[in-house]
């Protein structure tokens, strides 16, 4: 029966029950008191610690009748365990003691392992490793398997707190071969869950998730209150790589289910990971509030190193709230020495950095240069994330002495771990959301080059730290059957879904069923290890140079609220101050809003005119800020352009620098120069058309006649049909409706015969078509994450290796786009280069209509130019 408990304990439940009532019934108090207490340690699992108190409780009471105080002392340590949950460490501590002196060998062996679980929470590692070597020994002699595989899956936990991840991998490891080797179920979902959140610790994402979905399956099989624990590892694990509004979702739930569940052990906990999360989302109220009530509870529960963390959570984020440096520099000294006798070396090294930097601030050097040597002490050793801000305090610390050299040397360092940290992932999102914990290394090496004003180092650190995971080719296998067959069930249910709402039918069950099956997708994706080799290496300005065929280069560079260009012309590379970002955005924001209005069909009485007064405003504005100061530079050269921030989604053509003009963007000056040494070679041209979007089919086939090709429309324009003609095609025009997932990126998509092709879809492209044209709504917009990374459909394709991409970065309406489609493909085959024909024919179309300009403007070029006749 105890064993049962630990494998399925609702099915023990039945047993036992009916063994204690027959037990009593004969006068076995014994067997009763047995019994009793596998009840209570299946209520542990199952129900609420009320029920796992009264059952234990009455295990003691039985036991004393049977005349057993071993059986009663049993009973007693199961009882500590509850008294533990609901965070009442002394509670737990008396039990204990008080079962001792009635226990046999092996009985006090089981004790002290439980003493040894109570000390893990108080997190004093070494404490409890001391109970563990007594336990350990003694139970192998006895063969107690239960309990051994137990001790090994918390002394496992302790290792990982220890960061000696070998020796917490073997004791997982064999703690899983017991499980096994005796049924154990739910124990061995446990296991799962610390193997999850040991290889969290030690920063391999894909494996910590497989292993903590593992374990959430099997939990939510058993329906047991070890969810909670899922939730605030998976929290972390998000945090880790980045994915802050997920974690934060996670962290809010574990809290409720805390809460729910009564489990006071677990609760600040998952406060204190709240308040972390806000405090990354810049919520800093809501961190401070959450960091107290935790600390609060910790003191409680007497679990003081935990305290600390709490206390510092609370003090980073008054810090960022703006309290003045000199009132924290002291208290952040200290709270660095707490941490470290609390045993939280990453917390140590974030409390060092920021006590350094408040006391640089102050004008404090010697002061904030030790406390920056001090947390870069740790940047040979510990996960990638923790060496990647060890190393950034180096830079600090060197930069402090004057060392601006060394400093570059440790920035660059720092970049080069997370970059081989991020190529382990194999997951594109994944590798676009780490990319947070790199920018403001790479801004520390921005902002020594713009102090320097060496136009061409500032172009090196400038790409150092922008949209680095494009450069890293998808490593999953185009072949996965998996994979093939989930994304084909979900053009199955999005197309009964569009089909029913048409038929005005109710939905709400398949769109539930929708969102578990792209939640399934993605996680699958996610659990898949990294293959690709590293980001290629930063271009540098010669390279830019030798590329640029007479076009003149235009980088954009952002750094705090500042607004930089560096240009390249010819040999020449100079910096350009451009003023304050602010204004900038503004206007970049306004551009959008005005060619939506404009593009209307049904005006409100001078809306249209207002709009039109708008954009004319907004644009000449821009130009003033952001080309105008150029001039003299780039004169009148067709233009490559990379965006920063907001201007990755701006329509450069309606500024009047760029009306008419060969305008080339790309992410990168990297991306772009890789992009243009991709061979162009031999391919077959597509034009292919989605369904429920009026005009797409005629585009198609008007685009198809152009190049003397068929058209795939209709039915025969299914997602794995045009998936097979994408694959290495010279030419691919795609006009259908298309979808930008704002919370999902990667399942952007477009609208095709049988469903949608999503981002998932392309990343099983074999070969990347060469030219791209997506004649679609949202099909050209990105999300954008921290630097400059952009997740949507025409960063996939630049991703996956095409010299060019067409598309529109804004909402566009998508009856409007076949007169401009066709205007474009006439001079494609004529022998112009893409970024020429779509400038020629948005002039050409710019004084027909309001509609068809604003429609017109709102398409970019996006890569390498190059011209189709040239392919051969």
């Amino acid at each position: 029966m105890l064993r049962l408990a630990e494998a399925d304990p609702a099915r023990l439940t039945i047993i036992a029950g009916e063994t204690v009532e027959r037990a009593r019934a004969r006068g076995d108090f014994a067997l009763a008191s047995v019994a009793a207490r596998a009840l209570g340690v299946a209520g542990l699992h199952l129900d609420d610690l009320d029920v796992a108190e009264r059952r234990l409780r009455a295990a003691i009471k039985l036991a004393l009748r049977a005349g057993s105080a071993e059986l009663a002392a049993e009973a007693r340590v199961r009882l500590a365990f509850v008294w533990c949950l609901r965070g009442r460490i002394p509670y737990a501590m008396r039990e204990i003691d008080r079962a001792l002196p009635a226990l046999s060998r092996v009985g006090r062996a089981r004790a002290e392992a439980q003493r040894g679980v109570i000390y893990n929470h108080l997190k004093r590692p070494e404490e409890a490793l001391g109970r563990y070597r007594v336990a350990v020994p003694v139970l192998r002699r006895a063969g107690d398997r239960l309990w051994l595989q137990r001790v090994l899956s918390n002394r496992g936990v302790v290792h990982g707190y220890r960061q000696e991840f070998a020796a917490a991998e073997a004791d997982l490891r064999e703690a899983e071969a017991l499980c096994q080797e005796l049924d154990l179920d739910l124990s061995a979902a446990i296991v799962q869950l610390n193997i999850g959140w040991v290889n969290a610790m030690r920063g391999e994402v894909p494996a910590a998730l497989r292993h903590l979905d593992l374990a959430e399956r099997r939990f939510r099989a058993l329906d047991t209150h070890q969810v909670c624990w899922i939730l605030v590892d998976r929290s972390e694990l998000l945090l880790s790589a980045g994915l802050i509004a997920e974690a934060r979702e996670a962290a809010e739930e574990a809290v409720a289910e805390f809460e729910r569940r009564r489990r006071g052990i677990g609760l600040p906990e998952a406060r204190l990971l709240l308040a972390r999360v806000a405090f990354l989302e810049d919520d800093h109220v809501s961190a401070v509030r959450e960091a107290g009530q935790a600390a609060v509870e910790f003191g409680r529960q007497r679990r003081s190193r935990w305290a600390a963390l709490a206390r510092f959570v609370m003090l980073r984020s008054r810090v960022a709230g703006g309290v003045p440096p000199a009132v924290t520099v002291g208290r952040m000294e200290r709270c660095a020495a707490d941490l470290a006798a609390a045993g939280w070396p990453g917390s140590v090294t974030e409390a060092r950095m920021l006590a350094g930097q408040l006391a640089l601030r102050h004008g404090w050097a010697e002061r904030g240069g030790r406390e920056l040597a001090e947390a870069g002490r740790g940047r040979n050793r510990g996960p990638a994330i923790l060496r990647v801000r060890a190393w950034h305090a180096e830079a600090l610390s060197r930069l402090a002495r004057g060392d601006r050299r060394g400093a570059a040397v440790a920035i660059g360092t720092a970049l080069r771990v997370h970059d081989d940290h991020r190529a382990t992932l194999g997951a594109t999102d994944l590798r676009a959301h780490a990319s947070r914990y790199r920018v403001e290394v790479a801004d520390l090496g921005l902002r020594m080059a713009l102090e320097s004003g060496d136009a061409a180092r500032v172009l090196t650190w400038a790409e150092r730290g922008r949209a680095r995971h494009l450069l890293q080719k998808p490593p999953r296998p185009p072949d996965d059957p998996y994979l093939a067959d989930s994304l084909a069930q979900l053009r199955a249910l999005s197309g009964e879904i569009n089909e029913r709402r048409a038929n005005d039918a109710p939905v709400g069950r398949l769109v539930h069923r929708q969102v578990a099956l792209e939640r399934e997708i993605r996680d699958y994706c996610r659990r898949q290890a990294g293959g690709s080799p590293a980001a290629a290496a930063v271009v540098s300005a010669r390279e830019v140079a030798g590329a640029l065929s007479g076009c003149a280069l235009v980088e954009f560079v952002q750094l705090d609220d500042a607004l930089h260009a560096v240009t390249v012309v010819d040999e020449r590379v100079r910096l350009h101050r451009l003023g304050p970002y602010g204004p900038i955005r503004s206007l970049a924001e306004r551009v959008p809003f005005a060619l939506r209005r404009l593009a209307r069909h049904h005006q409100v009485p001078g809306s249209r005119p207002a709009a039109a007064a708008m954009l004319r405003d907004a644009a000449a504005r821009l130009d003033a800020a952001l080309l105008r100061p150029l001039a003299a530079e780039v004169g009148d050269r067709p233009l490559v352009l990379i965006p920063s921030g907001s201007l990755q989604a701006l329509p450069w053509s309606v500024l009047p620098s760029c009306a008419g003009r060969t305008v080339s963007l790309a992410p990168s000056a990297t991306l772009w120069h890789a992009a243009g040494r991709v061979p162009a070679g031999e391919g077959p041209i597509l034009a292919a058309s989605g369904p429920g979007l009026p005009g797409a089919r005629a585009e198609a086939e008007g685009v198809a006649s152009i190049h003397s090709v068929p058209a795939m429309v209709d039915g025969a324009a299914t997602a794995e049909s045009v998936l097979t003609a994408l694959d290495g095609a010279r030419l691919a025009h795609l006009a259908a409706h298309g979808r930008l997932h704002g919370t999902n990126p990667l399942f952007s998509s477009l609208r095709l015969a049988d469903g949608p092709l999503t981002i998932y879809d392309l990343e099983r492209l074999r070969r990347a078509p060469q030219m791209v044209v997506l004649a679609a709504c949202d099909s050209g917009r990105f999300v954008v994450r921290a630097g400059d990374e952009l997740l949507g459909l025409s960063a996939t394709f630049m991703a996956l290796g095409a010299r060019v991409i067409i598309a529109p970065v804004l909402s566009i309406l998508d009856t409007e786009t076949t007169t401009l489609m066709i205007a474009m493909h006439k001079l494609l085959a004529a022998g112009h280069s893409a970024a020429a024909a779509l400038a020629q024919a948005q002039a050409q179309i710019a004084g027909e209509n309001f509609e068809s300009s604003a429609v017109a403007a709102g398409f970019v070029c996006m890569g390498a130019d190059f011209a189709l006749t040239a392919a051969g």
